[in-house]
């Protein structure tokens, strides 16, 4: 266990000025409250503050900091409350423990998923607004992870997962290479310890000739440098990081063997300047590759990094990349926001002008009404840094986007207007289309209309998260505006019905009850909800009636609404009596033409105002893009025990070019007892000695048509059984 000791020596060591007491008295009282506790390794509980502490002193962090680092779980496992913490080690302590505390005073219905959300969410406000939150929450994170061996299989793999699409990626984003590093090499182990531990021994296998290897690389390039006059500080050899390694076998489907950069060297030089010098020499003697030399020094990375990369093939045929940089982007390079923490007596951190906190201020400004999952989907999606690219405006300004980005994207990157009014670019002075993927130094003017509007199709090619979130918003605001007219004239129509006057309703205290109590503060609300089709507008006003006097006006409308609701399923073919809505009665449903799913299949439903509710497979193309009106999606279920009515689903059938194989293929299907409405095979060769069978076949439900795709898939010479997609 670290000695509390050892931390009050590297604080002094990095702040002559700090406050000793304040840092002795954290110790004492993190160490009082958990006396009681230990970890999973039967270690006493005060170890972890301690190691979270002693990371954060390494950081060279403020000693508040520090206290923070010790005093981070008594909130959450302890009975001390924030005002303890406040009122022992003043506000900006109590603040940042505040911040990485988990929230537990949620409601008991809430999901252990929605409370992890709500805490990342917390914790990400908090950030925000002063990025030492996160410092002490990667130390803690970076500890656990140390000593996740301890944990049972489930939870190590859970926790390891959620360190990397979150906090590793975090640790990315603030530049701080190093714990982001480790981070990930303790993940992958836990999440693949066989894969970890065979690549691990392929690696080591060659370890010792790569290690050779660098040795003769780094003395050549001193020599080099020296020859040329060019000044450096040092030369350094590393391995690839495990975890990267194996990201590039999985990317690129390659052997170890074909990993040309496991071996990189990086010079240090003393100035900017000689970062050049140096790349020159290298080039000079060795013969670089165009595609991969990288500029990020005249290009910071979105992190703050900076360094100049090439890579180059040795004298014997060997590649290997190369990292220049000085003392300073080296410093940056590792530790990142860390690196240059700027500290005011009394005034707390000052990051407002730093570019590695820019992205989480706008994007946190962005996302305050959504939910906290949704919240974290998308700090999932943003926190990768992509590939950028950079493009100019017609005057010259320099605007940066990630990879794939278009016109759209570049317009929203502009200003919000300019995004919901463009109607199209030029590239380079040449009209555009708006899917346009925009490369390096492209010149993007915006054309823009004050008519235009934001359209739903841009979302399937938009790549920024601003852009994305922009156009969603709109369109839901734009459809909740339909769905609010449609409602409030079902209203009127059904108080019409129900011979009540609409005044006199609506100002009625028994409809404001029901608002009040179902969720509806807004008369607005009722109405959206009305429209969707998650209300009956029926609902709200029996609460004005006389439960004798609906009872005879329902009855009265029952057997005409049940003919008239009979008629028009059969006429536009809606109908499906073996699925039921949750919460609703009296709705046409019907199955979605896009994916026709099959009885048994994951259904749900999706709300189509003047058609009912369409029921798609969970499996359907359509149903991401359906998603982001998550307000017009209804709970839907198959019911009965299993289809009594037949419907029509078409195969397609993969077979060898043989004579009688479509006589063969129906016979099979025939002997399951299963109709055939329809069989041809496509007469065309495909030059490949196959042919094509189009089959449609009645079926009662999934397991059904299950069997009838094992049937085909037995007769001799079949390759392949696929579902055809409907005709739409």
């Amino acid at each position: 266990m670290i000695r509390f000791e050892e931390i009050e020596k590297k604080v002094e060591r990095h702040h002559s000025d700090a406050d000793m007491d304040l840092l002795r008295r954290a110790y004492l009282y993190s160490a009082m409250m958990h006396k009681e506790q230990v970890r999973a390794s039967g270690e006493p509980y005060l170890s972890h503050p301690l190691s979270v502490a002693s990371l954060l002193a390494d950081m060279k962090l403020d000693v508040e900091t520090v206290c923070t680092g010790l005093l981070h779980d008594v909130v959450e496992d302890t009975l001390a409350t924030l005002k303890d913490i406040s009122d022992r080690f003043g506000p900006t302590v109590a603040h940042l423990v505040d911040g990485v505390t988990k929230i537990s005073n949620l409601d008991h219905t809430t999901s252990k998923e929605d409370a992890q959300a709500e805490s990342l969410r917390k914790m990400m406000l908090a950030m925000a607004d002063d990025v030492r939150v996160v410092l002490v929450k990667l130390a803690d994170r970076l500890h656990n992870m140390q000593t996740l061996h301890f944990l049972k299989p489930e939870k190590r793999k859970r926790i390891a997962q959620e360190t990397l699409d979150v906090y590793a990626p975090i640790a990315h984003r603030l530049g701080m290479s190093k714990i982001r590093a480790e981070l990930e090499d303790l993940a992958f182990q836990s999440i693949d310890p066989d894969g970890y531990k065979l690549l691990k021994e392929q690696v080591e296998s060659h370890r010792a000739s790569t290690e050779a290897f660098l040795e003769e690389v780094k003395a050549r390039i001193a020599e080099r440098l020296t020859e040329n006059h060019v000044p450096f500080i040092r030369i350094e050899g590393r391995i690839k990081r495990l975890y990267s390694i194996h990201l590039k076998l999985q990317r690129q489907k390659i052997p170890l063997d074909k990993v040309y950069d496991m071996a990189a060297v990086r010079i240090i030089v003393p100035e900017p300047r000689y970062c050049y010098y140096a790349l020159g020499v290298m080039h000079q003697h060795w013969k670089p590759f165009q595609d991969r030399i990288k500029d990020f020094i005249a290009n910071p990375r979105a992190n703050g990094y900076k360094s100049l990369h090439t890579s180059v093939i040795g004298e014997e045929g060997q590649h290997f990349e190369v990292q220049i940089r000085t003392e300073e982007m080296h410093r940056i390079a590792e530790e990142g926001i860390a690196a240059h923490w700027k500290y005011k007596e009394g005034k707390g951190q000052d990051t407002s002008e730093d570019e590695t906190m820019k992205w989480l201020r706008k994007l946190v400004e962005s996302q305050q009404d959504v939910d906290a999952r949704d919240f974290v989907d998308i700090i999932k999606e943003e926190l990768p840094i992509a590939q950028e690219v950079y493009a100019l405006t017609p005057k010259g300004r320099v605007v940066e986007l990630p990879s794939n980005a278009t016109p759209i994207d570049f317009a929203y990157t502009i200003h919000t207007k300019v995004g919901d009014q463009c109607t199209g670019a030029k590239v380079n002075g040449r009209i555009a289309p708006l899917n346009y993927k925009i490369q390096n130094g492209d010149t993007i003017e915006i054309l823009t209309s004050p008519n235009q509007k934001p359209n739903r199709d841009w979302l399937k090619f938009v790549v920024t998260t601003r852009a994305r979130n922009k156009i969603k918003h709109y369109v839901a605001q734009r459809q909740r505006e339909e769905a609010i007219e449609v409602g409030r004239k079902l209203f009127e129509k059904e108080a019409l019905r129900l011979k009540l006057k609409l005044k006199k309703a609506l100002e009625d205290p028994a409809l404001e009850k029901y608002r009040t109590e179902n969720g509806y503060p807004k008369l607005e609300d009722m109405y959206a909800a009305i429209g969707y089709g998650k209300l009956l507008s029926k609902t709200p006003l029996a609460r004005l009636i006389p439960p004798d006097k609906l009872e005879e006006l329902d009855k009265a409308e029952t057997t005409r609404l049940q003919q008239m609701t009979q008629v028009v399923k059969r006429a536009l073919k809606l109908g499906d009596d073996r699925i039921a809505i949750k919460g609703v009665d009296n709705i046409l449903v019907y199955r979605a033409p896009c994916c026709n799913p099959i009885r048994g299949e994951d259904i749900l439903g999706y709300i189509t105002r003047g058609k009912g509710v369409g029921v798609h497979a969970r499996r359907c193309k359509n149903v991401a893009g359906l998603m982001i009106n998550k307000e017009r999606m209804i709970e839907v279920t198959w019911v009965g025990a299993k289809g009594n009515e037949p419907y029509a689903v078409t195969l397609l059938v993969r077979t060898e070019d043989r004579t009688g194989q479509l006589a063969a293929l129906t016979k099979a299907v025939a002997e399951i007892k299963t109709d055939i409405r329809d069989a041809r095979t496509d007469h065309r060769e495909n030059g490949d000695g196959t042919r094509l069978i189009e089959m449609t076949v009645e079926v009662l439900d999934l397991n059904h048509f299950e069997r009838v795709r094992r049937a085909l898939r037995k007769v001799q010479g079949v390759i392949e059984v696929e579902r055809a997609a409907p005709q739409i």
